[in-house]
């Protein structure tokens, strides 16, 4: 179908039922039965469209998994409620520093902070939600927060770099602390039949490189998810990484030392997915990568045109899942949304 046949203000139906082995083909860098479909969140004004609740209507995990079911994905990404690492409030939720919300930056701190427990968490609710799936789809467990991401958060980006020169074995403590909790939460998640696969949710990067060096990742984060895809794997599930920021330099690592089955998160500013696709896409799986920036100032039907490319581009080669670069926040217009997937659900 050509771009130009379509209304990209009606919402898109999937065709055929959710089967997860199709995505678990894309993982495994094998060509899926028909186009496969990745998104890491959508937003409330399309959760409550897709499933067509008035607006007031709560946002849930069952509702969620409906919208995904509606736009054709073969699972819904779930956090488990419950485990998640104390931050202070932020002034603003629009925006804030790196440097904001310090709560540890000593000794004394460290041992005050109000560390979870990764086992009290609702892991009840992966079976509430998986018995509410239909058929053939299954749960992506995702974290509540990465190590580095957490690590930042309650120490601040440049206390942290000052901690990792002037007191590296507290800084080690903290990675340690953050570690060995977001490993014990993945290990439960694993533990659930309706948990398909697991994302790595961990930004490493800015624009231009990494946030610390190599050598710091290597030494204080990549142990952490290299112990959370051996467990993943060893309970036979893939696991994906989700890390914003340019990765040159590390890609190196997160696929022959981490051994990540898939990598999301692409921007045109440092690589664009078709690019990635073609250095990496034999050895990783590709998942998503239509530039959020892209998505919002291009015309539905530049969309259609450019994911129907990306689609073609895997065609007989596999380890490509269509979607965008990051995810779908509210700022991106519904029909560029519904463009984008349309490309795939026009396949089927």
């Amino acid at each position: 179908m050509n771009a130009a046949d379509n209304n990209f203000q009606e919402i898109p139906r999937a065709r055929g039922r959710p089967n997860f082995e199709n995505l678990l083909a894309v993982l495994r860098c094998e060509n899926p039965s028909r186009p496969t479909l990745f998104e890491f969140f959508l937003n409330e004004r399309l959760y409550r469209r897709l499933t067509g609740h008035p607006d007031s209507t709560p946002i849930n995990p069952f509702l969620v998994a409906e919208a995904f079911r509606r736009a054709g994905y073969d699972y819904v990404t779930f956090l488990v409620p419950g485990m998640r690492f104390p931050q202070r409030p932020h002034a603003s939720l629009a925006s804030h520093s790196l440097n904001d919300g310090t709560m540890i930056t000593d000794r004394a701190s460290f041992e005050a902070y109000p560390w979870p427990d990764p086992d009290a968490a609702d892991y009840d609710m992966i079976e509430a939600l998986g018995r509410a799936l239909p058929t053939g789809m299954k749960i992506i467990a995702y974290g509540p927060g990465g190590v580095l991401e957490n690590a930042v958060a309650i120490v601040g980006f440049e206390n942290l770099c000052c901690m990792l020169a002037d007191n590296p074995e507290l800084a080690t403590d903290v990675f340690e602390a953050i570690g060995a909790r977001w490993l014990r939460f993945y290990e439960r998640c694993l533990e659930y039949p309706a948990i398909g696969a697991i994302i790595g949710n961990d930004d490493w990067g800015f624009k231009t490189q990494p946030m610390l060096s190599p050598a710091d990742l290597r030494r204080h984060v990549f142990p952490w998810h290299r112990k959370m895809v051996s467990a993943a794997h060893a309970a036979g599930r893939p696991a994906i990484l989700h890390s914003c920021g340019n990765a040159a330099e590390i890609m190196e690592g997160i696929i022959e030392d981490l051994k990540y089955d898939a990598k999301h998160s692409y921007e045109d500013a440092i690589q664009p997915v078709e690019e990635a696709y073609e250095q990496y896409g034999a050895r990783i799986a590709v998942l998503g990568g239509l530039d959020v920036d892209f998505l919002i100032r291009s015309s539905p039907q530049a969309v259609y045109k450019r994911a129907a490319a990306m689609l073609d581009r895997a065609d007989r080669r596999g380890g490509y899942a269509l979607g965008t670069g990051n995810s779908v926040p509210a700022y991106v217009p519904d029909e560029h949304y519904f463009a984008m997937i349309r490309a795939a659900l026009d396949r089927r």
